[in-house]
């Protein structure tokens, strides 16, 4: 029964409105020495707990360190930067993402971008300061849509990019479902389909930037 004091620090701990950090910690320490470990021990716990789960750690790392850089300025800097090149404008920017995306995707790198990493603080940022280079200042219906494209262009070339990687969770899965159907085939004919699909995303989503753009171009003509 002691060892679930540990569960009434939590509930009193965030009921009183404490530090949730200090309080997990406090009663982790508890229960602990409530099962008979000693300080050392519980520490000991604590790291190897950490070590076989430092994986899923690391993902939740890269948000404060966004964070950090944005107020930083990063946001600011992304929008400077771009702002300084008059050849590129907002189809270019987002259809050449686009390709980087799929490409890396197609490799296996599916978290070398993304929402967080780099559309909010970067990718965003630039492909507005590069509408306002070719429109003038943007409405904020516009600076939104401009930011959804932005983000829409991540999706896109996520989704149909990781397909052509055999060894992807999408490709496992359907290789699992058909075999169960009595339907045998290899996850890299899957992944040999997919490229067709893949250009052809790049291909539309590629007009529909350009259309956007004129769009956006021609509001106030």
């Amino acid at each position: 029964m002691l060892i679930l004091l540990g569960v009434a620090v939590v509930v009193a701990g965030f009921a009183a409105g404490f530090n949730p950090l200090l309080v997990v910690m406090v009663s982790a320490v508890l229960t602990g020495m409530a099962a008979g470990l000693a300080p050392l021990e519980v520490l000991a716990a604590f790291g190897k707990a950490f070590n076989e789960n430092r994986y899923v750690s690391a993902a939740l790392l890269v948000l404060p360190v966004i964070g950090v850089l944005e107020r930083a300025g990063l946001q600011e800097r992304a929008r400077t930067l771009i702002a300084g090149f008059r050849s590129v404008t907002l189809g270019k920017l987002l259809i050449g993402y686009l390709l980087f995306r799929q490409l890396t995707a197609a490799l296996g790198l599916t978290s070398i971008a993304g929402q967080a990493q780099t559309i909010r603080p970067i990718v965003a940022p630039m492909a507005e300061a590069a509408a306002e280079g070719e429109a003038g200042d943007l409405p904020d219906e516009d600076r939104q849509r401009v930011r959804a494209m932005a983000a829409a262009t991540d999706n896109i070339g996520l989704f149909f990019g990781e397909d052509i990687f055999l060894a992807i969770g999408s490709i496992l899965l359907m290789v699992g479902f058909l075999a169960q159907s009595g339907i045998v085939i290899e996850p890299l004919h899957l992944s040999l389909w997919a490229i067709p699909s893949a250009i052809v995303a790049f291909v539309i989503h590629s007009l529909r930037l350009v259309l956007f753009e004129r769009k956006l171009r021609g509001r106030d003509a």
